[in-house]
């Protein structure tokens, strides 16, 4: 950021801004990564799982927040347009670049299993291409004189980083939603599910993910009238199935023998409507 300053440069200045967010979200990024390996307790039944979803998701809001901020100063420093000190920004610039470039190649594994990971990983990315961009610029306005060129590099760092949040950011939304993960597709599950022997229908059925990589699902499931040994030749058969096909390894399967659709859809999970008097 000091440099930022000295160059007058607010490319400059974004970066060092976006860098600081980035070492903010490694340490983040630790700490959520330490959470995840706990073993799960009697009140955190599930574990914490959810941690590095949730630090990634703060660490997008984050990148969001720093790219509003580059807009509206961007937009100033077009209207007055100041000079730079390009040397400054491209020798910054290129030691931004190899340190960056350096901590991606450490992370490229992990990112592909592990959204908080990825994160992290994708903040590096920004960060590295910023740092192109900045020199490529500086170079620019060495040989044109044109400083504008200068705040039109701060708008596109600030593109980088809502491109570089967006994804994380969704992702990790529809995680701590509950939503279906990632990859999967709800008419195949149950297409899949119906296929195997002995299953007449599945419904009421649930799709989750406690962690970047861990998925859950639950179900009601019709099965013929059978006797229980059968019923969990069934079962096994359901879960190995799941496991192989979609990675599913957490299963909760009730088994019915006639239909619950009291409300001709199926089972509902019903939605309550708490009303308070004063």
């Amino acid at each position: 950021m000091a440099a930022g300053i000295r160059a007058h440069s607010l490319a400059l200045f974004s970066d060092a801004g976006h860098n600081v967010t980035d070492a903010l979200a490694l340490v983040l990024a630790w700490v959520a990564n330490h959470l995840e390996s706990k073993p799960a307790n009697e009140i955190k039944t599930y574990g914490y799982q959810r941690a590095g979803v949730l630090a990634a998701f703060v660490n997008a809001l984050t990148l969001a927040g720093l790219a509003a901020w580059i807009f509206y100063e961007s937009a100033g420093r077009l209207k007055r347009p100041e000079p730079v000190h390009e040397r400054i920004m491209i020798a910054v610039a290129l030691l931004g670049l190899l340190l960056n470039g350096g901590i991606m190649w450490a992370l490229r594994a992990a990112s592909r299993k592990d959204i908080n990971v990825r994160s992290a990983f994708v903040h590096m990315l920004g960060d590295a291409l910023g740092s192109l961009a900045i020199i490529a610029g500086a170079v620019a306005i060495a040989y044109t004189g044109w400083v504008q060129l200068d705040p039109l590099l701060s708008i596109l760092i600030g593109l980088l980083i809502v491109w570089t949040a967006w994804d994380i950011i969704n992702e990790s939304l529809n995680i701590l939603l509950e939503g279906l993960p990632r990859g999967l597709n709800l008419r195949d599950v149950i297409g899949s599910m119906q296929a195997v022997e002995g299953v007449l229908e599945v419904h009421d059925l649930h799709i989750w993910s406690l962690g970047s990589s861990t998925h859950a699902l639950s179900c009601h499931v019709l099965i013929e009238d059978v006797p229980p040994s059968a019923s969990d030749a069934i079962l096994q058969r359901l879960n190995g199935m799941l496991a192989q096909r979609f990675h599913i390894f957490h299963t909760t399967v009730q088994f019915e023998h006639a239909s619950c659709g009291v409300t001709g859809q199926g089972c509902v999970i019903p939605v309550v409507h708490e009303h308070h008097e004063h």
